[in-house]
């Protein structure tokens, strides 16, 4: 590693900012750290593979003027408003640790006399209460790892535009995904704005070295960021693939949820169509499965060495 850098963005377009993270996990220069900072306004946040319909209420969303954002990232939905605070960790492969860069959040939460853990596939925890989901995403030079920091959200917002699976909450054993979650706020002195500074600090002392901090204005400037920008808030990118989407089957595996779209041609016993929505936090098991299936004999199993490909096989060929 030979330099440590720090992006802070003073926008809260979710399209924009997403378009910045895209752009720095695509084009940053090897053996480079970045940590960068964003909130957006009244966003809800979607996994690669989800299916908005079945996330949140869209319509409601749009109603109120809320914006869905598809992020290039597996996991569940989240809801983002300017009482979070948004991270993103990216580093070259050599440089990337998850454990290290979620060091960095527990680290500056201590100040605040918060000691913060590590739950489940990608949770952090604070009183054993979610106050952060974290994706990742595994490019060709570097690797991002993303999450949402809940400081002050809007509780009943979040539960107005969410729609929850009721077979996850079960299994967390809770009622609502509210009281699945905590807001840093009710249990410390904490803000969206006074933890900025306490992040860079642990960032730097977590890596043991001084960050360099980018202008945010002059990165999001460049015209590639902007064309990305058009590109996410597309209908075709948010919404296309889903607009006539009609579950056939769905099931809750320990790695996450799917839903199944099947068409299958009965005079000839193949699968003719076939869709599929999920929360894994792996973003190419959707692809693989689908490439599987399709044109595929009903009668005969395809092959994987995936477990995760397998379970969701196993739908097909019990």
């Amino acid at each position: 590693m030979k330099k440590l850098q720090v992006v802070v963005s003073n926008q809260y377009n979710p399209y924009l900012n997403l378009a910045v993270e895209t752009y720095l996990t695509d084009h940053q220069e090897e053996g480079v750290v970045t940590m960068y900072l964003w909130k957006n306004e009244r966003t809800v946040v979607i996994g690669l593979n989800q299916n908005p319909f079945s996330e949140c209420d869209v319509k409601r969303l749009e109603e109120e003027g809320g914006h869905l954002m598809r992020r290039r990232t597996g996991g569940g939905a989240v809801y983002h408003d300017l009482g979070n605070l948004n991270f993103s960790f990216i580093a070259d492969k050599r440089d990337y640790e998850v454990r290290k860069q979620q060091s960095v959040i527990q680290e500056a939460l201590k100040p605040f006399g918060l000691e913060a853990a590590i739950s489940g596939r990608n949770d952090l925890t604070c009183q054993g209460r979610k106050f952060s989901g974290n994706a990742f995403f595994n490019g060709t030079v570097n690797n991002l790892h993303h999450g949402t920091l809940l400081i002050k959200t809007d509780a009943e917002k979040m539960q107005r535009y969410l729609t929850v699976n009721k077979a996850k909450l079960q299994k967390h054993g809770v009622q609502s995904v509210a009281s699945r979650v905590v807001n840093l706020s009710e249990l410390a002195a904490i803000t969206s704005e006074n933890i900025v500074e306490p992040l860079i600090e642990s960032f730097e002392k977590v890596y043991g070295m001084k960050a360099t901090t980018l202008d945010f204005g002059s990165i999001a400037a460049s015209d590639e960021i902007q064309d990305t920008a058009r590109r996410i808030s597309s209908h075709a990118y948010l919404y296309g693939k889903w607009d006539h989407f009609h579950t056939t089957q769905r099931q809750q595996f320990p790695w996450g949820n799917v839903d199944i779209q099947l068409e299958v041609d009965e005079s000839q016993g193949r699968i003719q169509h076939v869709r599929i929505a999920s929360d894994c936090l792996d973003t190419d098991i959707v692809n693989k499965t689908e490439d599987l299936l399709k044109g595929q004999s009903i009668k005969v199993r395809p092959h994987s060495d995936n477990p995760i490909v397998n379970d969701i096989l196993n739908l097909f060929y019990p």
